[in-house]
């Protein structure tokens, strides 16, 4: 049966720190508690669980008595103060710890009534017991006396160490009023069930399908703050499994969302590609388990959006069954709106992510003994330093039940990094930098930035790519002087055709470039403005025939 006291010095790192925060408040007269994910983990199965909550939370009883504290805290143990927020009784502290910085959040009791349509409370001072009930799940609604000689005796008026042994989520008042007051504790609740294991309480589930709509209220930085921290637990999948199960998926994330379901034509099925998805992400966290890298932590979210495309481009074929071509294509140009729209990071991680989502089905094509060492010097091009992770990623979309299946795919993955190995040992193409770069490139040749310099640092790439010249400094020099007149030609008709065009031609230019780096144009200078004429012509005359994409239905 659960025990109304804990033994700190075993169950927790902060043991000292919280002999100190209760001495000070003792000193000051202010009755103070350890509260929320604190007290919840030193409870836990574990002594110390691996995702334990960073932050301490702190209640104090008495108007204003948290700020008074945190302030009190601050300057005892050389830390600062940080977000105080009079009204709401609230006060973070940043104080020195081992290993960096512990944040300590002050939080005089109050009690809370809220509006439909806001999850902002209306908060007057309250009592220990009104703090707990107003608290999100009673694994979190229990208190433990701070004070000398009480230090370690717990308060648990809902039954939060009964919930904990058992393992599962429930609500100290009833769980549609929890939900209804703040949404967004239905989104934490999934985030629990990914970082502790535990499961819905049955009234729980039903009050989240029922509320699932008030999330609407909710911005999305909050969600996606839950959203993160559910992603590097040790089983987002079950938290994504847990929000499609309450409904609140297609509201969260409509595209994951539409990946469920199988379609069924002439007896022929394709699978689920949201359970497919999640068994891909459960492999990716066993691989990533650690989480010793950050790119194994986006990893997880490549995973997740890998065959984010598919319901967009999935056909049925006679005679072939149901396809999802180009959807590695489709699903690397979605990356950037998912990750706008969650508020994600727009850098080298949303880069990281959106290229893994491009490449997850090419390792696949170089299965074929027949492959060429131009696909493989293409793919360790176009991966780089990620091909490690791209590896990881294509070994963990292998879902299949068939054990001698997977073996086999396996085996296969083996020999295409063999290739990998074979082709890199000779033409080093995984971190590539040109053999001859921009700068000598406009010294040598006498001219400055301009597209020809790109036409000669493509076509030398290419040249290598295709097996053409070694990758070496000597033959791309050669190629470059080789070329270097055609590239000066090219780049004079860009300049002449960006100076004669009219404002509203210019989206043109970007067909004309593609074709002056790649294109077949004429050598006589007359039919070569006349090829691009044409080309120019072409495509305004077909975004005239599409119409603006803002009428586009």
């Amino acid at each position: 049966m659960p025990g109304n006291h804990v033994d700190i010095a075993i169950r927790t790192p902060h043991a000292a720190l919280l002999q100190t925060v209760g001495s000070l408040a003792a000193e000051r007269g202010i009755e103070a508690y350890a509260v929320g994910g604190l007290v919840r983990d030193m409870l836990r199965p574990i002594a110390w669980p691996p995702h334990a909550e960073r932050d301490l939370d702190f209640l104090t009883v008495g108007q204003g008595s948290g700020i008074r504290l945190a302030r009190i805290v601050a300057r005892a143990l050389g830390g600062r103060t940080v977000h105080v927020y009079e009204k709401f009784g609230t006060a973070a502290v940043r104080v020195p710890s081992e290993g960096g910085t512990a944040v300590l959040e002050f939080v005089a009791a109050r009690r809370e009534s809220y509006r439909r349509n806001s999850r902002k409370p209306l908060v007057e001072t309250g009592t220990l017991e009104d703090d707990l009930l107003r608290r999100d799940f009673t694994v979190n609604a229990i208190a433990m006396h701070l004070a000398p000689g009480r230090l370690g005796e717990l308060i648990d008026p809902h039954g939060g160490q009964r919930d904990i042994e058992h393992r599962v989520l429930r609500t100290p008042r009833p769980p549609g009023q929890t939900f209804a007051d703040d949404p967004l504790r239905m989104v934490r609740a999934a985030r629990f069930v990914a970082q502790l294991g535990f499961n819905l309480d049955a009234a729980v589930l039903a009050a989240m399908q029922e509320e699932a709509h008030r999330i609407r209220i909710v911005s999305q930085e909050r969600i996606t703050e839950e959203l993160e921290t559910m992603m590097g637990a040790d089983a987002p999948y079950a938290g994504w499994h847990c929000l499609d199960q309450t409904a609140l998926l297609p509201r969260v994330f409509p595209e994951l969302a539409a990946l469920k379901g199988v379609d069924t034509v002439r007896g022929r099925a394709h699978k689920d590609n949201f359970y497919h998805t999640l068994q891909v992400l459960g492999n990716v966290v066993d691989a990533t388990h650690a989480l010793g890298e950050e790119r194994d932590y986006w990893l997880r979210w490549a995973a997740l959006l890998h065959d984010i495309a598919k319901p967009r481009v999935k056909r049925f074929v006679r005679g072939t069954g149901w396809t999802f071509h180009g959807h590695e294509d489709v699903g690397s140009r979605m990356v950037p709106k998912l990750f706008r729209r969650f508020r994600l990071p727009l850098d080298f991680r949303m880069e990281f992510v959106r290229k893994l989502v491009a490449l997850h089905h090419r390792p696949v094509a170089l299965v074929d003994d027949t492959v060429s060492d131009s696909a493989v010097r293409r793919l360790l091009f176009d991966a780089g330093e990620d091909l490690d992770y791209l590896m990881m990623l294509v070994r963990a979309d292998i879902t299949s039940r068939n054990p001698h299946r997977v073996r086999r795919y396996l085996r296969a993955f083996d020999e295409v990094e063999d290739k990998f190995a074979e082709v890199e040992a000779k033409d080093h193409l995984r971190n590539f930098q040109p053999p001859v770069d921009g700068n000598e490139i406009m010294e040598v040749i006498g001219i400055s930035q301009g597209i020809a310099v790109g036409i000669i640092k493509d076509t030398i790439r290419e040249a290598i790519l295709e097996g053409e010249i070694p990758n070496e400094h000597d033959a791309a020099f050669a190629l470059m002087m080789q070329i270097k007149d055609e590239a000066l030609r090219r780049g004079e008709l860009f300049d002449e055709f960006a100076r004669g065009l009219p404002r509203s031609e210019r989206r043109a230019m970007g067909a004309i470039k593609d074709e002056l780096f790649r294109g077949d144009v004429p050598a006589d200078p007359a039919q070569a403005r006349m090829h691009l004429a044409a080309l120019k012509d072409r495509v305004l005359s077909e975004e005239a025939e599409d119409g603006p994409a803002c009428l586009a239905t």
